[in-house]
Protein backbone atom coordinates (compact mmCIF):
# COMPACT_ATOMS: atom_id res chain seq x y z
CA UNK A 1 0.00 0.00 0.00
CA UNK A 2 1.43 3.54 -1.19
CA UNK A 3 1.99 5.77 1.95
CA UNK A 4 0.04 8.32 0.70
CA UNK A 5 -3.05 5.34 1.04
CA UNK A 6 -2.39 4.59 4.34
CA UNK A 7 -5.76 4.97 6.70
CA UNK A 8 -3.60 6.70 9.44
CA UNK A 9 -6.85 7.64 11.15
CA UNK A 10 -8.03 4.45 11.17
CA UNK A 11 -5.00 3.02 12.37
CA UNK A 12 -4.78 5.39 15.34
CA UNK A 13 -8.38 4.36 16.33
CA UNK A 14 -7.23 0.59 16.14
CA UNK A 15 -3.93 1.21 18.55
CA UNK A 16 -6.73 2.71 21.10
CA UNK A 17 -9.33 0.02 20.68
CA UNK A 18 -6.46 -2.54 20.74
CA UNK A 19 -4.83 -1.35 24.60
CA UNK A 20 -8.57 -0.68 25.58
CA UNK A 21 -9.83 -3.95 23.88
CA UNK A 22 -13.24 -1.51 24.06
CA UNK A 23 -14.89 0.61 21.48
CA UNK A 24 -15.98 2.94 24.51
CA UNK A 25 -13.16 3.21 26.20
CA UNK A 26 -11.16 3.93 22.80
CA UNK A 27 -13.92 6.69 22.38
CA UNK A 28 -13.09 8.15 25.55
CA UNK A 29 -9.41 8.36 25.15
CA UNK A 30 -10.01 9.62 21.20
CA UNK A 31 -13.17 11.92 22.13
CA UNK A 32 -15.26 10.42 19.89
CA UNK A 33 -18.53 8.34 20.13
CA UNK A 34 -18.02 4.49 20.41
CA UNK A 35 -20.26 4.30 17.13
CA UNK A 36 -17.64 6.50 15.68
CA UNK A 37 -15.12 3.86 16.77
CA UNK A 38 -16.98 1.24 15.39
CA UNK A 39 -17.27 2.73 11.92
CA UNK A 40 -13.46 3.37 11.71
CA UNK A 41 -12.65 -0.15 12.54
CA UNK A 42 -15.35 -1.57 10.08
CA UNK A 43 -13.60 0.69 7.64
CA UNK A 44 -10.10 -0.13 8.16
CA UNK A 45 -12.03 -4.13 7.83
CA UNK A 46 -12.24 -3.42 4.52
CA UNK A 47 -9.18 -1.84 3.60
CA UNK A 48 -6.86 -4.67 4.63
CA UNK A 49 -9.50 -7.28 3.92
CA UNK A 50 -9.25 -8.81 7.35
CA UNK A 51 -11.04 -9.14 10.66
CA UNK A 52 -9.37 -7.24 13.10
CA UNK A 53 -11.88 -7.51 15.94
CA UNK A 54 -13.97 -10.65 17.81
CA UNK A 55 -16.51 -10.02 19.97
CA UNK A 56 -16.91 -13.12 22.63
CA UNK A 57 -18.95 -13.71 25.82
CA UNK A 58 -15.87 -11.90 27.60
CA UNK A 59 -15.87 -8.64 25.22
CA UNK A 60 -13.66 -7.74 22.92
CA UNK A 61 -11.17 -9.78 21.74
CA UNK A 62 -8.12 -9.19 18.89
CA UNK A 63 -7.87 -11.28 15.93
CA UNK A 64 -4.27 -13.18 15.08
CA UNK A 65 -4.60 -10.28 12.16
CA UNK A 66 -4.93 -7.60 14.28
CA UNK A 67 -2.35 -8.99 16.87
CA UNK A 68 -0.10 -9.54 14.11
CA UNK A 69 0.58 -5.48 13.38
CA UNK A 70 -0.38 -4.28 16.38
CA UNK A 71 3.59 -4.25 17.79
CA UNK A 72 4.73 -2.14 14.17
CA UNK A 73 2.05 -0.07 14.20
CA UNK A 74 3.27 1.23 17.88
CA UNK A 75 6.47 1.69 16.82
CA UNK A 76 5.44 3.31 13.94
CA UNK A 77 3.57 5.91 15.99
CA UNK A 78 6.82 6.53 18.25
CA UNK A 79 8.36 7.27 15.47
CA UNK A 80 5.85 9.81 14.22
CA UNK A 81 6.38 11.63 17.74
CA UNK A 82 9.26 11.49 17.66
CA UNK A 83 9.42 13.03 14.37
CA UNK A 84 6.95 15.50 15.66
CA UNK A 85 9.46 16.74 18.55
CA UNK A 86 12.43 16.76 15.94
CA UNK A 87 10.48 19.52 13.54
CA UNK A 88 9.57 21.34 16.53
CA UNK A 89 12.23 21.62 18.49
CA UNK A 90 13.25 24.17 15.48
CA UNK A 91 10.47 26.58 17.40
CA UNK A 92 13.15 26.73 20.47
CA UNK A 93 15.46 27.00 18.80
CA UNK A 94 18.23 30.39 19.57
CA UNK A 95 19.57 30.11 16.02
CA UNK A 96 18.16 32.66 13.30
CA UNK A 97 19.40 32.97 9.43
CA UNK A 98 18.66 36.28 8.28
CA UNK A 99 18.88 38.00 4.53
CA UNK A 100 19.22 41.21 3.94
CA UNK A 101 21.30 43.89 1.29
CA UNK A 102 24.98 44.24 2.67
CA UNK A 103 24.10 48.56 3.29
CA UNK A 104 21.01 47.15 5.78
CA UNK A 105 23.42 44.59 7.84
CA UNK A 106 25.94 47.18 8.00
CA UNK A 107 23.62 50.35 9.05
CA UNK A 108 20.70 49.37 10.70
CA UNK A 109 20.43 45.20 10.94
CA UNK A 110 23.83 44.56 13.16
CA UNK A 111 23.51 47.61 15.35
CA UNK A 112 19.91 46.15 16.19
CA UNK A 113 21.13 43.05 17.00
CA UNK A 114 23.59 43.80 18.94
CA UNK A 115 20.98 45.12 20.85
CA UNK A 116 18.81 42.04 21.09
CA UNK A 117 21.84 39.89 22.03
CA UNK A 118 22.71 41.81 25.12
CA UNK A 119 19.35 40.70 26.43
CA UNK A 120 19.85 37.25 25.61
CA UNK A 121 22.73 35.84 25.13
CA UNK A 122 21.94 32.61 23.71
CA UNK A 123 20.97 34.45 20.58
CA UNK A 124 22.57 33.30 17.59
CA UNK A 125 22.84 34.82 13.92
CA UNK A 126 23.42 34.01 10.54
CA UNK A 127 24.08 36.43 8.45
CA UNK A 128 23.25 36.38 4.54
CA UNK A 129 23.88 38.97 2.01
CA UNK A 130 20.78 39.42 -0.07
CA UNK A 131 19.55 42.03 -2.91
CA UNK A 132 17.03 41.32 -5.34
CA UNK A 133 16.11 37.38 -5.46
CA UNK A 134 15.83 35.99 -1.40
CA UNK A 135 15.19 32.32 -2.11
CA UNK A 136 14.34 30.80 1.18
CA UNK A 137 14.81 27.19 0.71
CA UNK A 138 18.13 27.86 -0.57
CA UNK A 139 19.70 29.08 2.18
CA UNK A 140 17.32 28.07 5.01
CA UNK A 141 16.47 31.31 5.80
CA UNK A 142 14.24 31.88 8.57
CA UNK A 143 13.52 35.60 8.10
CA UNK A 144 14.73 38.50 5.07
CA UNK A 145 14.75 42.29 4.69
CA UNK A 146 13.49 43.48 1.10
CA UNK A 147 13.30 47.23 -0.41
CA UNK A 148 10.17 47.47 -2.31
CA UNK A 149 6.88 48.47 -1.77
CA UNK A 150 5.49 46.23 0.30
CA UNK A 151 6.11 42.25 0.96
CA UNK A 152 6.03 41.14 -1.78
CA UNK A 153 4.97 36.94 -2.39
CA UNK A 154 5.72 36.79 1.81
CA UNK A 155 4.24 37.50 5.00
CA UNK A 156 5.52 41.10 6.34
CA UNK A 157 5.60 44.13 8.52
CA UNK A 158 7.06 47.11 7.61
CA UNK A 159 10.03 48.41 9.17
CA UNK A 160 9.27 52.63 10.39
CA UNK A 161 11.36 54.94 9.04
CA UNK A 162 10.41 58.89 8.09
CA UNK A 163 10.90 58.31 4.70
CA UNK A 164 13.96 59.77 2.78
CA UNK A 165 16.93 62.40 3.52
CA UNK A 166 19.59 64.19 2.00
CA UNK A 167 22.66 63.80 4.10
CA UNK A 168 26.41 65.76 3.49
CA UNK A 169 28.95 66.08 5.51
CA UNK A 170 29.27 68.55 8.65
CA UNK A 171 29.90 71.97 7.73
CA UNK A 172 28.96 71.16 4.32
CA UNK A 173 30.83 70.19 1.29
CA UNK A 174 30.37 69.43 -2.48
CA UNK A 175 26.68 69.44 -3.51
CA UNK A 176 27.14 66.86 -6.27
CA UNK A 177 24.32 64.11 -6.02
CA UNK A 178 25.39 60.88 -5.24
CA UNK A 179 23.00 58.55 -7.20
CA UNK A 180 22.58 54.62 -5.57
CA UNK A 181 20.44 51.83 -7.78
CA UNK A 182 16.67 51.67 -5.96
CA UNK A 183 15.57 55.40 -4.94
CA UNK A 184 15.29 56.42 -8.36
CA UNK A 185 18.34 58.16 -8.49
CA UNK A 186 19.58 55.57 -10.98
CA UNK A 187 20.46 58.38 -13.43
CA UNK A 188 23.91 57.53 -15.49
CA UNK A 189 24.19 61.42 -15.72
CA UNK A 190 24.33 61.94 -12.20
CA UNK A 191 28.12 63.15 -10.99
CA UNK A 192 28.70 60.42 -8.28
CA UNK A 193 27.10 56.95 -8.48
CA UNK A 194 27.64 53.91 -6.03
CA UNK A 195 26.69 50.66 -5.43
CA UNK A 196 24.08 51.29 -2.67
CA UNK A 197 22.78 53.43 -0.21
CA UNK A 198 24.84 52.48 2.75
CA UNK A 199 28.21 53.83 0.25
CA UNK A 200 26.06 56.91 -0.35
CA UNK A 201 26.05 57.87 3.30
CA UNK A 202 29.46 57.21 3.44
CA UNK A 203 30.39 59.23 0.27
CA UNK A 204 28.27 62.11 2.25
CA UNK A 205 30.28 61.70 5.10
CA UNK A 206 33.55 62.10 3.35
CA UNK A 207 32.26 65.19 1.76
CA UNK A 208 31.83 63.76 -2.37
CA UNK A 209 28.11 64.99 -2.25
CA UNK A 210 25.19 64.70 -0.84
CA UNK A 211 23.15 61.76 -0.66
CA UNK A 212 19.68 61.12 -0.75
CA UNK A 213 18.69 57.77 1.34
CA UNK A 214 16.31 56.10 3.35
CA UNK A 215 16.38 57.97 6.93
CA UNK A 216 15.85 54.36 8.44
CA UNK A 217 20.02 53.60 7.08
CA UNK A 218 21.15 57.52 8.27
CA UNK A 219 19.52 57.69 11.34
CA UNK A 220 22.71 56.71 13.20
CA UNK A 221 25.28 58.23 11.38
CA UNK A 222 22.97 61.26 11.59
CA UNK A 223 23.23 60.80 15.39
CA UNK A 224 26.51 60.21 15.18
CA UNK A 225 27.54 63.63 13.79
CA UNK A 226 29.02 61.77 10.59
CA UNK A 227 26.61 63.61 8.10
CA UNK A 228 23.77 66.16 8.65
CA UNK A 229 20.31 66.39 6.73
CA UNK A 230 19.76 68.77 4.20
CA UNK A 231 16.43 69.97 4.61
CA UNK A 232 13.46 67.69 5.51
CA UNK A 233 12.46 64.35 5.14
CA UNK A 234 10.36 63.22 2.36
CA UNK A 235 7.99 60.23 2.30
CA UNK A 236 8.20 57.17 -0.08
CA UNK A 237 6.43 54.46 -1.45
CA UNK A 238 9.46 52.47 -1.20
CA UNK A 239 10.52 51.37 2.18
CA UNK A 240 12.22 48.37 4.16
CA UNK A 241 10.28 44.83 4.93
CA UNK A 242 10.81 42.17 7.07
CA UNK A 243 9.16 39.19 5.31
CA UNK A 244 8.96 35.28 5.23
CA UNK A 245 6.67 32.89 3.55
CA UNK A 246 3.46 31.78 5.98
CA UNK A 247 5.06 28.55 7.82
CA UNK A 248 8.82 30.33 8.63
CA UNK A 249 6.60 33.71 9.90
CA UNK A 250 4.26 31.91 12.63
CA UNK A 251 7.67 30.14 14.11
CA UNK A 252 7.38 32.04 17.33
CA UNK A 253 10.97 32.64 17.20
CA UNK A 254 10.74 34.66 13.86
CA UNK A 255 7.65 36.43 15.28
CA UNK A 256 10.25 37.02 18.83
CA UNK A 257 12.88 38.66 16.62
CA UNK A 258 10.23 40.61 14.32
CA UNK A 259 8.80 42.48 17.30
CA UNK A 260 12.54 43.07 18.41
CA UNK A 261 13.58 44.51 14.84
CA UNK A 262 10.40 46.76 14.78
CA UNK A 263 10.26 47.64 18.48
Amino acid sequence: MKRTHLPLNGLRVLDAAARHLSFTRAADELAVTPAAVGQQIRALEDTLGVVLFRRTTKGLELTQEGEAGLAALRDGFLHFEESVRAMQAGQSSKSLTIAAPRDVTQKWLMPRLAEIARDDGELRFILVAADDVIDFTEANLDLAIRWGEGPGAHEGEALESEGMVTVECPGGGSELRIAWPGCGAEDVSAPIRVADAGLAIDAAAQGLGRATVPELLAARDIAAGRVVRVGEAKSSRLGYWLVAPLPQWRQKKVQALVDALTA
